[in-house]
């Protein structure tokens, strides 16, 4: 069992020098100006589904939208399945577009409405390229089996999920964000260097031009074998002392160290096999399906009903991924003060990482055990000085 370096879980940490007043305040106030926005889309989103797949709104959604391209039984899953997806996009949209303008206002945003518009219709482009194949396969097992169709189902869903983790750095981050090799220089030779002191193989260092969107600072470990690549922002190497850059990206090599991707995309896997077991049993309870207007599993307008489903699970489990999240997350500070043993450049990355991106760095405890995926600043900044103290030596008694 390896030692914890956070301070218990119960406890908070007592206002510490690390952050003036006025720094605690501004990242408070960007927490409760962007808290109605980011909470206000979540439940609009959830209510959203539940109404449409508890009620024959979801079914009459479903025909409309197949009888507008013939009415044939698969008309009626591709069509249903890009109007689910189309409205569930528009109900957020304006949510999406509440929290841009907050973080605007506390200068987080360098691209405008334009850009961001185009983003929005990149995210939607990839889910309905994802969504449609996924409908499509999933409503040809229910018409072979509409009783047992989740047992492929699930072995399908757990496969997905796999392929996607591995595809995701290849096909989906290119569509966001342009990846330039990194210069040849101290830098780039340090953070390779760094992983090879770590025992980690990396393809390449590459630059992303996050600067076209936003301020913040940030740098990742991705991809899995011959795809993993360190990839730095723009604007962390272009802000942050080069020593500061080493400890984000040995926290990243932490992640990588301790298998943290590939132990991710096996639970993912496995959780997405779970979920639909539990929505081919949903998906077989008469009270449901009739609330929903559907006749049995192999009826495309049974979609809104595993929509609402796999909706709530999602909310749900949300607390619970983030509490695994975050217990990751302070492994990862752990591995890079023990790779690189040095606590004060740790505490002064935690200081910059907080400030430009206007962290609360000490939010109230609800909010933390609901929706944060990191420890605190406040937190980690606590636990890295708690590990020091233990690898100190002791100060002598003289008598």
């Amino acid at each position: 069992m390896t030692d914890s370096v956070s301070p218990t879980p119960g406890d908070h940490p007592a206002p510490s020098p690390d952050f003036t007043p006025a720094q605690r305040a501004r990242g408070r106030a960007l927490r409760r100006a962007q808290l109605p926005w980011a909470l206000g889309g979540r439940l609009t989103g959830l209510a959203l589904a539940l109404v449409l797949g508890l009620t024959p709104a979801g079914a009459g959604l479903v025909s409309a939208a197949g009888g507008r391209f013939g009415g044939s039984r698969t008309a009626e899953v591709l069509a249903g399945a890009a109007a689910l997806v189309l409205l569930g996009r528009l109900a957020q949209l304006p949510f999406g577009a509440g929290a841009r303008s907050v973080r605007a206002r506390f200068g987080l945003v360098t691209q405008g409405w334009a850009g961001w518009a185009v983003d929005a219709l990149r995210g939607l482009a990839l889910t309905l390229a994802l969504a449609l194949p996924v409908a499509f396969g999933l409503y040809a097992l229910t018409d072979r089996s509409p009783e047992h169709w989740w047992l492929p189902a699930a072995g399908a869903a757990a496969l997905l999920t796999a392929a996607l983790s591995f595809l995701y750095p290849l096909l989906v981050e290119p569509v966001f964000n342009r990846f330039t090799p990194m210069e040849p220089g101290p830098q780039r030779a340090a953070l390779l260097g760094l992983a090879e002191r770590d025992g980690v193989r990396v393809r390449d260092v590459l630059v992303a031009d996050a600067s076209r969107r936003t301020t913040a600072l940030n740098a990742y470990v991705s991809g899995l074998g011959a795809t993993r690549r360190i990839v730095a922002y723009d604007t962390l190497l272009s802000t942050a002392d080069p020593r500061e850059v080493e400890l984000v990206v040995a926290h990243e090599l932490g992640h990588v160290k301790h298998r943290d991707v590939l132990t991710g995309t096996v639970l993912g896997a496995v959780g997405a096999a779970v979920v639909v077991a539990l929505l081919g049993l949903a998906s077989g309870w008469d009270p449901l399906l009739s609330a929903a207007g559907a006749t049995d599993a192999a009826d495309p307008r049974s979609m809104p009903l595993l929509a609402a489903c796999a909706a709530l699970l999602g909310a749900l489990s949300g607390p619970v991924q983030c509490a695994v999240s975050r217990r990751v997350e302070t492994r990862a500070d752990r591995h890079a003060l023990e790779l690189t043993q040095d606590t004060e450049q740790f505490i002064a990355m935690q200081r910059r990482l907080a400030l430009t991106n206007v962290s609360d760095v000490d939010p109230p405890r609800v909010l933390e055990l609901l929706f944060a995926t990191h420890p605190s600043a406040t937190r980690r900044i606590a636990a890295a000085r708690a590990w020091q103290a233990r690898r100190s030596p002791a100060p002598e008694v003289v008598v």
